[in-house]
């Protein structure tokens, strides 16, 4: 299950990489700080899906949440991409999307990840 996010972090990683080379290449945009803003976004979302990747692994509660919410974005994005022709890239996105679900409902996962975090620390 963490693998599965972890790939999807790294999935946007290399798409900020990519707007990023895109943007210093001259691409034409029309707010160069919308542009800045959306990169900023991308990196911000990579970084915390490798967050919640880390601490689902190391079986936090609260990932569930988190990795369930990422995944409803990613529906989100992955269906019109799906309809609007970009079947490949649809797939791509559907696909680990519906299986990481499908996966933080099963019950080793929900045992797994029950850890609510450490205890305060005593005098």
């Amino acid at each position: 299950m963490a693998l599965i996010v972890a790939a999807e972090a790294t999935a946007l990683l290399v798409a900020a990489g990519w707007y990023g080379y895109q943007l210093l290449a001259g691409s034409p945009v029309l707010s160069l700080w919308g542009a800045v803003f959306t990169l900023v976004l991308l990196l911000a979302f990579a970084a915390w899906l490798y967050a919640v990747a880390v601490f689902l692994y190391r079986g936090y509660r609260w990932t569930r949440a988190a990795a369930l919410v990422a995944q409803l974005f990613v529906l989100t994005i992955g269906f019109p991409t799906l309809t609007g022709g970009l079947v490949a890239a649809g797939l791509a996105m559907l696909v680990p999307a519906v299986t990481a679900i499908l996966l933080l409902f099963h019950n080793n996962v929900i045992s797994y990840a029950s850890r609510t975090g450490s205890a305060p620390p005593a005098l």
